[in-house]
């Protein structure tokens, strides 16, 4: 069955490039009604714009999606990861401003609002892609691969030259809570020296300590250290969970993403749907349904570090 959250979930925070304060809101929505989000602060013209992988501008950073009237919004992926791990099919996403607030630079506090609002089951089966074919998309040394598979999995690598991150290698079938359990508190993480060459540009100004993982070299400057010895790659997979919800609707195969990010797993999607036979739409069956990401999650699972 198709879900959507109980009752409307709000949270305010700060915009991670603009530093601006930004509140958002999550509401319930129809059967068949899927992820869209809203601009409240965009008065004349069309404000709403859909959760879908043709609308997103590929960006290096962050996945920012634009609709037709050129209304933007920016960092959407970790509450779509959220949306997408506790198994939420159906939502209206409003926000006030050009970016999504980041909070603490991980999906929790989304997943602790959705879950603790609670989860409404709807009269309509859920569909979802199933990957039929290989298709895989490179650029340089990065690369990306969907393959067909029961369940959506992810593996991903990574390859930092700072010892705090290092090379971390990590695979989990996303099936039965396991985002909630193991993913959605990993922070995102950058260097200092990243974090200074994007100030300089205008970015990151709502970045702190408090709310990204920051390395120099082998030491971990945020208070507290790592929530997780491999958060970095566990971030990587949250994100590429919330990336791949932009297909519309769940994913039932294996992603692998080596030294991949947003842009090239949004190129791996419009690869993957221009393939003629790649992905197939079904309805699925109760076995497919327990498969899913957000299949019984509930509140005990939310890492308690979060």
């Amino acid at each position: 069955m198709q879900t959507t959250i109980k009752a409307p979930v709000r949270f305010t925070g700060v915009g991670l490039h603009s530093g601006a304060p930004v509140r958002l809101t999550i509401r319930p929505a129809a059967a068949h009604h899927g992820i869209w989000f809203r601009r409240t602060d965009i008065a004349v013209g069309d404000a709403l714009i859909p959760a879908r992988w043709d609308v997103v501008e590929r960006t290096p950073l962050c996945t920012k999606i634009v609709n037709g009237a050129g209304a933007s919004l920016s960092t959407v992926e970790h509450v779509m990861a959220a949306l997408a791990g506790c198994g939420v099919t159906n939502a209206l996403v409003e926000v006030d401003g050009p970016e999504v607030p980041i909070l603490d630079g991980s999906s929790a506090p989304f997943v602790r609002g959705i879950l603790a609002r609670g989860l409404q089951r709807q009269a309509a089966p859920v569909r979802a892609y199933e990957v039929l074919k290989t298709v895989e998309v490179r650029n340089g040394e990065a690369w990306a691969r969907l393959e067909p598979g029961k369940a959506l999995e992810i593996s991903f690598h990574i390859d930092f030259p700072d010892a705090a991150i290092g090379v971390q290698d990590k695979l989990l079938t996303m099936s039965n809570g396991t985002f909630v359990r193991e993913l959605c508190d990993a922070r995102t993480f950058c260097r200092q020296s990243d974090v200074d060459a994007m100030r300089a540009q205008g970015l990151a100004l709502g970045g702190t300590l408090d709310n990204a993982v920051v390395v120099d070299g082998d030491r971990i400057l945020s208070p507290g250290g790592l929530r997780h010895t491999d958060e970095a790659v566990r971030h990587k997979m949250l994100d590429a969970l919330g990336d791949l919800f932009m297909a519309g609707a769940p994913l039932l195969g294996r992603y692998t993403g080596y030294r991949a990010g947003h842009s090239l797993t949004n190129t791996l999607l419009r690869a993957a749907f221009a393939e003629p036979g790649a992905l197939r739409m079904v309805t699925c069956t109760a076995d497919q349904m327990a498969q899913l990401p957000g299949a019984g999650v509930h509140m005990d699972e939310i890492p308690a570090v979060a």
